[in-house]
């Protein structure tokens, strides 16, 4: 192999490789166990399952440092400086309380202590205008504070810099001579937009993470050229993108979340497949759930998420997650079962990895019950302890007393429950109805609930891409880089000039231009698209909307509707008479990479496909005899009827009783369920 192309993604319990080889099409894929205490090792042993490095044209990972530095509350001792009499601005944060029917709810203990917390005097206005110089001599008794306190990172955040940058670019320069080595990070360039707090959250985010994220992302570009690879190294952004290691390093807090978006990225790219245009991705690995949406063949992107309870300004891929994952570990509260989110992980993991872990998980309910198999986990290079995992059983349905086939049946109902839950908040609870949608079950466990959550739901089609437990690796491949850039812009619709807003779009496209040109990319596959904020006058929720290039007073004067009509599709009403405001616009700067499809597998057959074995599953209390499939034996156009279990080395999917699947021209099998009455 030549001129492959990899990409490397880092779960809780394991860590997956995909190679792609584009002259043929080939994809090969990996997993290895992932390794907390140096997650460099997990990469390079996954890596080496699939392609020498040197053979590596182009490598793409999907790392988590960031984001379990901030869950972990691990992350850098940080320092932060604002505007003279703007100090608690980061402790008082908003008024609201997002879990308004909590009677225990609190507040997220801030990432930085007050104690932390400089004033700096100087002051800008709103339009960016200087109100106080930044006296150099003013600041040097602060910068004498931060060098002796032993600061890992500084962030940056002063009124306004958003429409002015100059004093936080001198207070920057200053930092760097007097305490090199240590990160800094400025607000106007890491969220360059209005709102004191978000702002100043999504700062503080960017530096309690970046030492963090510098040394891993060091290490491991040290570790793969000692192993003989010798290009960049590219890093999975949250926004669905890609950029180089090196722009990571300047922005961490972009790869937060990305992991979790290459499958979200994955499920558009099966949607060209499929022709499906609305779909539901579901990951389920060792650790976590994650929920993410297609809409209009897109992965559905905010402006704003939030970690932990802190507000982040940043484009990113909805991705809704809870912990449930195989190694959640059922438990008994008040006499009531439980399941999760506290999981086994790797190391013990579940009671039949056989490494010591007693606590009953989701997966030793599946391997109970007949629908793992323990001699062909992981394509049978690491053998299950069924009888660990009975045992486990058996304590758990002790302390419940109850039958112990019923309790593990109840663990998987339980977190069936939960993670449909999880399906709903980003459908039900948003006036999206899920019937609509197809459901794409991934990750090392999703196909094994796949069907039983669409049931659940009333979706009534399932799609298992091909290897689907390495599919968020997979996905990685599909993406191309990707930049998003901001202005705040906020002007009443109708007494905005079109030549400003062009203006507006150029300048921010160049900016654009010239960070995929830093990063090698050629003009000729260089795009940029772009998008405003809009809402109407008072309210404080935005919702984006495309504009066209160039714009002029006719495309403005269409914008009107543009935006009635999307506001009815996500609310369900429009309010016709009321003013409608710009509050930013936004530019999505793409280097666009080569991305060959998978090829289809041959010619279509018709007719059952023929299973390999059977053995004894349990379904709803019944054990019934279900016929066993090797994965790589289907073929296009082959049917299955459940009760039905499909093998393969990544993951297991289960066809329950009443379903039936069909493998289509790209090696992906489509379930369908039956119909339920409501």
């Amino acid at each position: 192999m030549t001129d492959v192309r990899l990409a490397v993604d880092i779960g809780g319990t394991f860590t997956d490789a995909v190679s792609l080889d584009p002259s043929t099409g080939e994809v090969r894929t990996a997993k290895a166990l992932s390794t907390p205490a140096d997650l460099s090792e997990g990469v390079l042993a996954a890596i080496g399952q699939v392609v020498p490095p040197p053979r590596i044209a182009f490598l793409v990972h999907g790392t988590t440092a960031g984001l379990n530095a901030v869950l972990e509350r691990r992350g850098a001792r940080v320092a932060l400086l604002t505007t003279d009499g703007f100090r608690d601005v980061y402790e008082i944060g908003r008024s609201n309380r997002p879990d308004m029917y909590n009677l225990f709810y609190r507040r997220p203990r801030p990432l930085v202590r007050r104690r932390d917390i400089f004033e700096v005097p100087e002051r800008l206005a709103a339009d960016g205008s200087v109100l106080r110089p930044l006296d150099p001599e003013g600041l040097e008794p602060i910068l004498q504070r931060l060098r002796d306190g032993a600061y890992e990172s500084v962030a940056v955040c002063f009124l306004h810099a958003y429409a002015n940058p100059a004093h936080e670019l001198l207070t920057g320069r200053l930092l760097r001579a007097l305490m090199p080595g240590v990160s800094v990070s400025l607000s106007h360039q890491v969220a360059r937009e209005w709102r004191e707090y978000e702002r100043t959250s999504t700062t503080v985010i960017n530096a309690y993470i970046a030492p963090t994220v510098e040394r891993y992302l060091h290490r491991l570009s040290d570790r793969l050229r000692e192993a003989g690879y010798s290009r960049l190294l590219h890093v999975m952004q949250s926004n669905g993108g890609v950029m180089t290691a090196e722009a990571a390093r300047h922005r961490p807090i972009q790869t937060l979340f990305s992991g979790p978006v290459g499958g979200a990225v994955g499920c558009a790219a099966v949607g060209r497949m499929t022709g499906d245009t609305h779909l539901i991705g579901i990951d389920m690995g060792g650790t976590s759930f994650d929920v993410s949406l297609v809409v209009d063949g897109q992965p559905d992107v905010v402006t704003e998420v939030s970690l932990e309870g802190f507000p982040i300004l940043m484009p990113a891929v909805d991705i809704h997650t809870i912990g449930a994952g195989g190694g959640s570990i059922a438990w008994v509260e008040s006499g009531g079962l439980r399941v999760g989110p506290r999981s086994a992980g790797a190391d013990p993991g579940p009671a039949c990895y056989g490494r010591g872990g007693d606590s009953f998980t989701v997966t030793d309910a599946n391997v109970v019950l007949g629908r793992i198999n323990p001699d062909y986990f992981l394509g049978g290079t690491m053998g299950l302890d069924e009888g660990a995992a009975h045992r486990a059983m058996e304590r758990l349905a002790g302390r419940l007393g109850l039958d112990p086939t019923r309790v593990a049946e109840g663990v998987l109902d339980v977190v069936n429950a939960s993670m449909a839950n999880a399906i709903r908040a980003l459908t039900v609870r948003r006036g999206i109805d899920p019937r609509g949608f197809s459901l794409v079950a991934f990750g090392g466990a999703g196909p094994l609930h796949a069907a039983f959550l669409a049931r659940d739901l009333g979706i009534p089609r399932v799609i298992v891409p091909a290897s689907p437990g390495t599919f968020s690796a997979w996905g990685m491949l599909q993406t191309d880089l990707r930049h998003g850039l901001v202005r705040t812009f906020y002007r009443s619709l109708d007494r905005t000039d079109s030549a400003e807003v062009e203006q507006a779009y150029r300048s921010l496209e160049e900016e654009g231009r010239a960070i995929l040109r830093d990063e090698g990319v050629s003009p000729d596959t260089m795009q940029c698209m772009r998008t405003a904020d809009m809402r109407y006058a008072g309210q404080e929720y935005t919702i984006s909307i495309s504009l066209p290039s160039p714009v002029d007073d006719r495309s403005l004067a269409a914008l009107a509707g543009r935006f009635h009509d999307a506001y009815e599709r996500r609310y369900g009403h429009r309010n016709v008479g009321e003013g409608i405001e710009f509050v930013a616009l936004r530019v999505t700067a793409v280097g666009v990479l080569p991305a060959p499809p998978p090829p289809r597998r041959g010619k279509i057959l018709t007719g059952p496909a023929d299973p390999g074995a059977a053995r004894w599953t349990v379904f709803a209390g019944e054990r019934l005899l279900t016929r066993v499939y090797r994965r790589d034996a289907l073929l296009p156009g082959q049917t299955l009827t459940g009760p039905a279990i499909v093998e393969e080395p990544s993951c297991t999917t289960v066809i329950p009783p009443g379903a039936e699947a069909i493998v289509d021209p790209w090696g992906q099998m489509v379930i369908s369920l039956p119909e339920t009455s409501d």
